[in-house]
């Protein structure tokens, strides 16, 4: 079947914050298995992949019936390995980016980013926002903030707080959250191109499409996954599922 919707889940084992991420159990399962088995129900999807270059990881997954594939341990970056494994399948026309550290995500949300990408002809890529109520968070440059047009189209993201208020009041603040749709086209052109200023400056892959021209929908959500990044949110989320 041609032009093909996936959500591939990079997973990778090491990790500054919490070695081994991906295979931490809650319930019996690892991480990466709960977000596998909440991609596999979004209805909008035909396939679910798991990109690895850890052979723990890519056994854990076989064992639990994902479909998984290994990738180079060189790449710097979620979506250079994505890239990677949608190359091999060229029935594959929109490409999720979903991280493997985001059990509580909601299917509604994955499927606007599908919606973003696949049935807007302008966007290349397609991703998601919150609106943040929390001074400290706007101020919190490990949050990435976004501004968007009229349209719903991304114009920055920056670890800053964006836009600048010398009129207090006048504005709301975004948050951004890390998923991302991709047109197949524009997932390797972005992926090809070589790093610009701003993404270097700031850190930020996305900012590279921005300076190379490529269009970014945005979409507006209220709830906020939590991410698991330390230990304390790992034993968080444990308690969750487990009671």
């Amino acid at each position: 079947m041609e032009n093909q919707t996936a959500i591939i889940i990079p997973a990778r084992y090491g990790s500054s914050r919490l070695e081994g991420k991906p295979l931490l159990k809650a319930c019996g399962k690892p991480i990466i298995q709960w977000v596998w088995e909440k991609a596999s129900k979004v209805p909008m999807v035909d396939r679910v992949i798991i990109a690895t270059d850890d052979e723990r990881i890519y056994n854990a997954c076989k064992d639990f019936g994902a479909e998984v594939e290994m990738t180079s341990a060189n790449h710097k970056s979620g979506s250079d390995r994505i890239a990677e494994v949608a190359k091999r399948h060229p029935e594959i026309g929109y490409i999720i980016n979903l991280q493997g550290d985001e059990p509580l995500i909601e299917q509604a949300n994955i499927e606007l980013v599908i919606k973003g990408v696949k049935f807007d002809d302008k966007a290349d890529i397609s991703t998601l926002v919150r609106e943040i109520k929390d001074e400290d968070e706007v101020i919190n440059p490990n949050l990435v903030k976004c501004i968007f047009d009229v349209n719903n189209y991304a114009m920055y993201f920056s670890c800053s707080k964006i836009p600048y208020e010398r009129n207090v009041g006048k504005t709301k603040f975004y948050g951004h959250l890390g998923i991302y749709g991709y047109k197949k086209e524009a997932l390797f052109k972005m992926t090809e191109l070589p790093q610009t200023t701003y993404e270097m400056a700031e850190s930020l892959e996305q900012l590279r499409a921005l300076q190379n021209g490529m269009k970014i929908k945005v979409a507006v959500v209220e709830n906020v996954p939590v991410g698991i990044d330390t230990m304390e949110d790992f034993e968080k989320f444990k308690a969750m599922v487990e009671g």
